[in-house]
């Protein structure tokens, strides 16, 4: 029986979601219906689902993962399939919260958001909300990168930010314009549960004003090419600065083809923490009707 759902369109620096309260979680969205309300011709239209759910709702394994935050981000990619994360993602989850009154966020306060890679904090920023993404680590080995533009295959930094990633570094903006990421680029070795690939090009001068800059485009899987994506943004930052060894600066820059993000970098007791700031926006609410 088709069933009718209230929706609200969002998005950060053009990486956009279908956002869907569910706050009860009885919704059980399949992998095909998901693919329909992201399709750009014959649905909505977005990167990804955000799923709107109270955390006591949820199953019992999940429940753990969200401990301490009342709300829980069931994020899914346009293609339907899981993702463990979505940095972008959780900023525009909180302007829904906050927007519809479901959450308050003063601004000297915080709110937690649970997520199937933890607890995440967000708190106020100058540009909108900033997000601790948590401990990053950077994978051991490089993983050859092929894609449609690069004359040959180039080495990629694994990097892990709760949601894997692989960082590609090229010498100029020509070359990272003439990608053709229309086209799911290859990694050698494959990761088991594949990978968001990031092609930066970094600034020259590199730092300015003790702030790093690079510019990034990313195919994010489940996806393809998307204007922005979060998680990738504080990976491309992540890499760069390791590339560029001790001096290299906290804070960082990073220019998308949908906006610019920034990116620090925090140690405390537990290691290295990244977080990531930028705007969220919500679009228009509608209905839709699902088979």
């Amino acid at each position: 029986m088709p069933q009718t759902l209230p929706f609200t369109k969002g998005h950060g620096t053009g990486n956009d979601f279908v956002i869907i309260a569910d706050p009860d979680g009885a919704l059980d969205l399949s992998d095909d219906q998901v693919a329909v309300l992201c399709d750009r011709r014959f649905g909505i239209g977005g990167d990804g689902i955000l799923r709107v759910v109270r955390s006591a709702a949820l199953p019992a394994g999940h429940q753990a993962a969200a401990s301490g935050a009342e709300w829980f981000m069931d994020y899914r990619n346009a293609d339907g399939s899981i993702a463990e994360m979505c940095g972008n993602g959780v900023r525009v989850f909180t302007r829904y919260l906050v927007d519809t009154g479901l959450a308050a966020l003063p601004d000297a306060g915080h709110l937690d958001i649970g997520t199937r890679a933890g607890v995440k904090r967000v708190t106020r920023s100058a540009d909108g909300f900033e997000v601790d993404l948590g401990v990053w680590r950077a994978e051991d080995g490089d993983v050859l990168v092929r894609a449609r533009g690069l004359d040959v295959a180039r080495p990629g930094q694994g990097i892990d930010v709760g949601n894997p990633h692989v960082v590609v570094a090229l010498p100029t903006r020509r070359e990272l314009e003439g990608l053709d990421l229309t086209v799911q680029p290859l990694l050698d070795p494959e990761p088991r549960d594949g990978a968001n690939i990031e092609f930066v090009v970094p600034a020259d001068p590199l730092v300015r004003g003790g702030v790093g800059a690079i510019t990034m485009r990313v195919f994010e899987r489940g996806v393809g090419e998307t204007l922005s994506c979060g998680t990738g943004v504080a990976a491309a930052a992540l890499a760069v600065r390791l590339w560029a060894g001790a001096a290299a600066p906290d804070a960082w820059q990073v220019d998308v083809p949908g906006g610019t993000l920034g990116v620090r970098v925090r140690t405390d007791d537990d290691g290295e923490h990244v977080l990531l700031s930028g705007p969220a926006t919500l679009v228009f609410t509608g209905e839709v009707t699902l088979a």
